[in-house]
């Protein structure tokens, strides 16, 4: 299994929205880097959704439901997955709580900061998951 993380501005598609639906499929994606994520991506695989540009934090898990095939709102392309939710985080962590935790400091989501669609490594998800337990305030 491989672990993931992908962005969604939450005035656009919030994961309480994402939840509410249930599953939906992942498009949109305009970028090379990210769009070789979303095909190495297998049913199955965990993802982390955070909510960029208000909030700019890890909110819940999702999981691969169907792995890629064609943008179906591009005739370019571009690849998409369907996602469904998981579980929300118990307590989200912030961009600023991992920017400041040394064991997070190679996680992509800092090194890679534009990417919409990056890989998180199994040690960085679970390492994540432990700190959702507790309240970061």
């Amino acid at each position: 299994m491989n672990y993931w993380l992908v962005k969604s501005e939450p005035t656009v598609y919030s994961w309480d929205q994402f939840v509410e639906e249930g599953s939906t499929v992942w498009t949109g994606v305009r970028n090379y880097a990210a769009r070789l994520n979303l095909r190495a991506m297998k049913k199955g695989d965990k993802l982390f959704y955070y909510h960029s540009n208000e909030g700019k934090e890890i909110v819940g898990i999702a999981k691969v439901i169907k792995e890629a095939y064609q943008d179906p709102t591009s005739e370019d392309d571009w690849s998409v997955v369907d996602i469904a939710p998981v579980k929300a985080l118990k307590h989200p962590v912030s961009l600023a709580k991992i920017k400041s935790t040394p064991a997070l400091s190679e996680i992509a989501l800092i090194k890679l900061s534009r990417l919409s669609v990056s890989p998180v490594r199994k040690e960085e998800f679970e390492f994540i998951l432990k700190m959702s337990e507790k309240n970061q305030e």
